[in-house]
């Protein structure tokens, strides 16, 4: 298997992330929108490479002092390679060099395999959006505190860590099967 290269999303990206998007989403996201979402103020959008294709993307904005992710999604066939977590960590990263404060996120109440990779990053469910989705699925709330703490930078480590080691089997870190 080849490298995953993550870099900062460009213009000439946003088609084959549209394509990412409609296969990822019901709901997806226009040109309109990716647009404007890759060229406002306060943003960091990246997308992986992996053999010269396009696999994934991620968005984070900031907002009053804490970062929103905003999207994650990867091609069908490349999910279960941790593709997600490795554009998701450089993300988070770099929203803690904007210094925010603490992380949040809207996902699906069913997406069970999301959620779990967002525990990891220490998300925890706070609430729900109900029908939130313009589709009418609800939406589950999850926040992570503390995100400038030491115990954060330990827990941001053990997933760089995690994404470093060769998968032995179909267990995870914290002992979830992926």
């Amino acid at each position: 298997m080849s490298p995953v290269l993550v870099r900062p999303m460009l213009d000439e990206d946003i088609e084959r992330v549209l394509t990412i998007e409609r296969a990822s989403s019901p709901d997806p996201w226009t040109e309109g929108i990716m647009r404007d979402e890759l060229h406002g103020a306060g943003r960091c959008y990246l997308v992986a490479e992996q053999a010269n294709e396009l696999v994934g993307f991620c968005g984070l904005l900031l907002q009053v002092g804490e970062g929103h992710v905003t999207n994650v999604a990867v091609v069908p066939k490349f999910r279960g390679q941790r593709i997600a977590a490795r554009l998701l960590l450089p993300s988070i990263r770099w929203g803690l060099g904007q210094h925010v404060s603490a992380l949040t996120l809207e996902v699906r109440v069913g997406n069970e395999t999301a959620i779990r990779l967002y525990r990891r990053f220490g998300f925890a469910p706070v609430g729900t959006r109900p029908k939130y989705y313009p589709n009418g699925d609800d939406a589950l709330i999850l926040w992570a505190h503390d995100v400038g703490s030491p115990d954060y930078s330990a827990r941001l480590l053990l997933v760089e860590t995690w994404l470093a080691t060769a998968r032995q089997d179909s267990r995870s870190i914290d002992g979830s099967v992926e």
